[in-house]
């Protein structure tokens, strides 16, 4: 049986003819967690923008799978719809589109992709309610703009609660403790812990260790200068920490 979520041979991508990403492979398993940590301007966040296919980003070389299909083939919306989630390290501000009306458009164009019927209004807001609490938003929290006013805790855990709601097979999560205080860093690190299951997978980009003592990776790449250049066990965290990525 094979277990290979997703498979990057050679990949090599650039933005605004400037190479980003140098030849990274990689192999994600269904069940694993993998840490990529690195130094800034390693290509940490075009592999993450890559994979979920920003326009800006340009594919020079390389081949990405994804449960079989031709990632590089499909259209962003496409990706989402098999079944991928990137979490910002930068969530966007969207005025006048309140949090209800942009999952309930979000989850049902994922259903439409797959085939499957709109959820009923009170399925949808039975489901939006569980998920809230599951991630620790206010009820309140429903009805008002995506991202405008939140603070940087409140926009990352309700990044969080948008990946409850469209259960993704794959979750990237691009420096989610940045700007976290250690609260909101254990709320968000318990969602994504939660929502992992044996059939599922995650990347988590980070420069730090702390938000690694709550979400445990079962393998941990160091990216530098676009380019994977180690992989172990959790034990490279400590690693990191105590030499820098310079030495190792």
């Amino acid at each position: 049986m094979n277990d290979i979520l997703l498979k990057i041979e050679g990949l090599r991508a650039s933005v605004e003819d400037k190479e980003i990403l140098k030849g990274v492979d990689l192999v994600i398993r269904k069940g694993e967690i993998h840490a990529v940590m690195g130094p800034n301007g390693a290509g940490k966040s075009t592999l993450s923008a890559v994979l979920a296919g920003k326009p800006q980003f340009t594919v020079t070389a390389g081949t990405i799978e994804f449960l079989g299909q031709d990632l590089l083939a499909m259209s962003p919306e496409e990706r989402a719809w098999a079944g991928i989630f990137l979490s910002f390290q930068y969530p966007v501000e969207i005025p006048g589109v309140t949090i209800t009306n942009f999952m309930k458009t979000a989850v049902n164009a994922h259903r439409a992709g797959k085939g499957l019927e709109p959820l009923k209004a009170g399925d949808f807001l039975k489901l939006m309610r569980e998920k809230m609490a599951f991630v620790q938003m206010k009820p309140e929290f429903a009805k008002r703009e995506v991202n405008v006013g939140f603070s940087g805790g409140e926009k990352k855990r309700n990044e969080i609660f948008q990946m409850a709601m469209l259960d993704p097979t794959l979750a990237i999560l691009d420096e989610t403790d940045s700007g976290l205080d250690v609260d909101a860093l254990r709320i968000v690190a318990n969602g994504v812990n939660a929502l992992h299951t044996p059939e599922k997978a995650a990347i988590v980009i980070t420069h730090y260790q702390r938000l690694l003592d709550y979400i445990v990776p079962d393998v941990v790449h160091v990216l530098k200068d676009g380019k994977i250049v180690k992989t172990a066990g959790k034990e490279l965290v400590a690693e990191i920490e105590e030499k820098g990525y310079d030495n190792l």
